[in-house]
């Protein structure tokens, strides 16, 4: 390449990210680092934005994961050839799957210099021959549709028994499982359940690992859904799902990086 490199790194946990990228300054000084997304999410935008020829993913954050970030970014790149990924994990098994799912490379956490340069020349000598990323996208969504790695295999953590929605002068307790779907909304999410709807002051960012992944599926960057209130999912052409709720007239569109997840609906 006549041009000098160019990476994005996503990474939610700030020192971890600039640790790896001064590791990288180091150990390649040409590469131009664009900056350090906080989440899966943010990552996808501004790679589309930004265009880098590399992209370091932590599989595990809030939102989108890393294996999430790359489908969609495959899915919606707009032209070949696609940005290397390289996947960021504590976990051997998720690297290693994510590895066979045609990514560029791994590195495990805590990184090592020694490792992350073997990635260097990897990538080095893999921005010369990159390709359309069909093999690629087809793997990643074989791998995303596998049972517990599409949140990167998140930690247990406590799960938010109500929200808090603010109605008038007062504050009501929302119970989780009357949810029937989230939609994020700036800073707020709107709550919907069979009768009603609730503004809550929070983000679906800050909300999402809070809820039991087991019920509540992302099926858009803004809309989380209880799946115990889906009765329908209808594939459509252009890979996009769309779904019947049990108690609501509307239907919830399911972006193509999420919809492999109701195949056996």
């Amino acid at each position: 390449m006549n041009a000098a490199p160019r990476a994005l790194i996503a990474e939610d946990e700030t020192l971890l990210g600039e640790h790896l990228q001064a590791e990288l300054q180091a150990l390649w000084p040409e590469l131009e680092v664009l900056g350090i997304a906080p989440n899966g999410q943010a990552a996808l935008e501004q790679a589309l934005r930004l265009r880098p020829d590399i992209v370091f993913l932590d599989i595990r954050m809030p939102g989108l994961s890393g294996l999430e970030a790359a489908t969609a970014l495959a899915e919606d790149w707009p032209e070949a050839p696609l940005p290397l990924v390289v996947f960021v994990t504590a976990h051997d098994e998720y690297a290693l799957q994510a590895f066979e799912a045609a990514a560029a490379d791994y590195v495990l956490k805590p990184v090592q210099r020694s490792r992350l340069g073997q990635t260097v020349q990897r990538l080095q000598a893999a921005l010369t021959q990159r390709g359309g990323g069909a093999d690629t996208l087809a793997a990643l969504r074989q791998l995303l549709a596998q049972p517990g790695l599409a949140t990167g295999g998140s930690a247990p953590q406590a799960r938010l028994r109500h929200l808090q929605a603010a109605v008038g002068q007062s504050v009501e307790l929302v119970p989780v499982e009357t949810i029937v779907y989230l939609e994020a909304a700036d800073k707020y999410v709107r709550a919907v359940t069979a009768q009603q709807e609730y503004w809550v002051r929070i983000s679906l960012r800050e909300l999402l690992p809070q809820l039991d992944p087991e019920r509540f599926w992302q099926v858009h960057r803004s809309t989380v859904v209880n799946i115990d209130c889906v009765a329908r999912a209808e594939r459509q052409e252009n890979g996009q799902a769309l779904l019947d709720l049990r108690n609501r007239p509307e239907r919830l569109t399911v972006s193509r990086v999420h919809a492999g997840r109701f195949k056996a609906l």
